[in-house]
């Protein structure tokens, strides 16, 4: 009799600019690992394969913070260290890898599976992707110029919380999804990312996501 092969075990590695947050399938608690300015990309790998040593994986996906195209980054982060572009992850890592940016990532693992949904992710930075009709859409809102010479990202990442102040910030959140969702004619908006948490009493046409959802669409990038 032969015994029917095991599934591949999936590692997925959520990079962003406060915690590099590790979790292998069948687990149900992530790991995480302090980032920051100076967390280069052979750093990171260090740092997770450490992370990780008991646990015992094939293939891996990452969530990285910026711009990614084939599967690969295409410009270097801008809360972290360098090193990303033209980094060698599958021979460092001795096993398969798929790169995708951090919010698009999210995205996937959120997306209840119809229509179209605008992912923000409100974290040190903003992460944006669209996805429409189960088809992901990566995007870079962040910086694009929103008002006063800044933008985006100034306004509803980390240095707007901080400049804003919580009861401001949620309001300009509230505004700039209200009117990204007009323009891209999406059915539902899905704000996640660590600052997500932040808000309250939400408009009906907005939702939270959990940072769980991120290592959902980190699986997801592995399934046909």
């Amino acid at each position: 009799m032969k015994l029917k092969p095991s599934a591949p075990e999936t590692l997925v590695i959520d990079v962003g600019g406060t915690h590099v947050k590790i979790l292998l399938s069948g687990q149900n608690i992530p790991r995480k690992i302090p980032s920051g300015k100076t967390m280069t990309a052979s750093r990171m790998a260090l740092a997770v394969k450490k992370a990780a040593r008991d646990w015992k994986y094939d293939r891996i996906a990452i969530g990285y913070p910026g711009p990614v195209m084939g599967g690969k980054p295409i410009h270097e982060p801008f809360n972290l260290g360098g090193g990303w572009v033209g980094f060698d992850f599958k021979g460092t890592f001795g096993c398969p890898v798929k790169i995708i940016n951090d919010a698009a990532m999210q995205a996937l693992g959120s997306y209840s599976g119809r229509g179209r949904m605008l992912f923000l992710g409100l974290g040190t930075g903003l992460g944006s992707a669209l996805v429409i009709d189960g088809v992901l859409e990566p995007m870079e809102i962040a910086h694009l110029p929103y008002k006063n010479g800044k933008t985006y990202e100034d306004f509803l990442g980390i240095r707007g919380l901080e400049k804003l102040g919580k009861k401001k910030w949620r309001k300009r959140v509230f505004e700039i999804a209200e009117k990204l969702k007009d323009a891209l004619e999406a059915d539902s908006v899905v704000l996640g990312g660590g600052n997500a948490k932040k808000l309250k009493n939400l408009p009906p046409s907005l939702k939270i996501g959990t940072n769980d959802n991120a290592f959902a669409g980190g699986f997801r990038l592995w399934k046909k």
